[in-house]
């Protein structure tokens, strides 16, 4: 059925040659990155016992870098698809908020110990599980019924992140200093921040989600034609887009509960990757935003180590210009 769907939808034609110059391209600087970044300057001759040490424990960076931009940059373009607007950013939604809130509260009433005493897979289970939780709970209860509207939904969703923001800081403001310092060291996203124990766990929710993504690819096309033409194309229009919310939700929190908020960054990728991709088609802009946040993330990060050696800086540096590359973007747009 979706596949027959898909046939309807009135697309510009792909470039097939042009699009796998690029993808391949993309697909290059991948690779080369995550090589740099496991075998650059590593102490002890080629081969040898150390050597491999080294490369074992970069090997998880490389990792948690590429789980992460597959996740921001995917979950950007979904988010996108849902709501019809490619200025929006699952953000909104209140998500990064609500880590913040949950993580501020720890601290508040237990103390700076709780944090690194309760860290571990549960704790990260129970995180991404009330964050799913939160999101499809507000999604199934603005749609129901016959006043269920998007644009009440994400309306409030700004409303809740503005006050979880806001009990933050009414929380963070009553911390000691020592406290709030090592609350706002894992408030910042941060690349370090990754365990090699939550790997294992974060690469199969996003491989099962992505598997049920790419499976409905088709699908996704015809709801970004718009609610009117996807109805009348015969998609249930409000279980699909309840249904894609749930999906971005799940990935936004497996990477905001690795390595903390990413607010812009995958609206930076998602934007590069409509430009470049060539095509509206899900089943290519998808592939292509992943490899291009891998690409930044994995190139950013290697020369920030190993030319700048400030690599912690790297999520600080990402937001800083995907902020101001949706400021320009917004300015010239002139309207949400």
């Amino acid at each position: 059925m979706a596949e027959v769907l898909a046939a309807t939808v009135v697309a510009a034609p792909a470039r097939r040659p042009r699009i796998a110059w690029r993808f391949g391209i993309l697909a290059l600087v991948v690779v080369v990155a995550a090589i740099g970044v496991l075998t650059w300057d590593v102490p002890g001759a080629p081969g040898s016992r150390g050597f491999w040490i080294a490369v074992d424990l970069r090997i998880v960076s490389v990792a948690t870098i590429a789980l992460v931009a597959c996740c921001q940059a995917v979950a950007t373009v979904l988010f996108h698809t849902a709501t019809a607007n490619r200025i929006l950013t699952p953000s909104i939604m209140g998500f990064d908020a609500l880590y913040v809130v949950m993580q501020t509260a720890l601290v508040f009433f237990f103390g700076s110990a709780a944090l690194s005493a309760t860290d571990g897979l549960a704790k990260v289970i129970v995180q991404s599980v009330l964050m799913v939780g939160f999101a499809t709970l507000l999604y199934g209860w603005l749609f129901a019924g016959r006043r269920g509207n998007l644009h009440v939904m994400l309306l409030v969703g700004v409303v809740l992140g503005v006050g979880f923001g806001s009990l933050s800081t009414v929380m963070q403001r009553l911390l000691t200093p020592s406290d709030f310092d090592i609350l706002s060291a894992r408030l910042f996203g941060n690349l370090s921040n990754s365990d090699a124990e939550y790997l294992p766990w974060g690469a199969l929710v996003v491989a099962a989600v992505l598997a049920v993504v790419w499976r409905r690819r088709h699908r996704l096309d015809v709801i970004a034609l718009g609610r009117e033409t996807a109805l009348n194309l015969g998609v249930a229009y409000r279980r699909e887009v309840v249904g894609i919310l749930v999906l971005v939700a799940v990935l936004i929190s497996v990477s905001t509960t690795m390595v903390g908020p990413m607010t812009f960054f995958g609206f930076l990728v998602a934007t590069l990757a409509y430009q470049l991709a060539g095509s509206s088609q899900h089943r290519v802009v998808l592939p292509f935003a992943a490899l291009l946040g891998a690409a930044t993330l994995l190139g950013g990060y290697f020369v920030l180590r190993h030319v700048f050696y400030a690599a912690g800086m790297l999520s600080i540096i990402i937001e800083f210009v995907g902020g101001l590359f949706f400021l320009i973007f917004l300015l010239r747009k002139g309207s949400l």
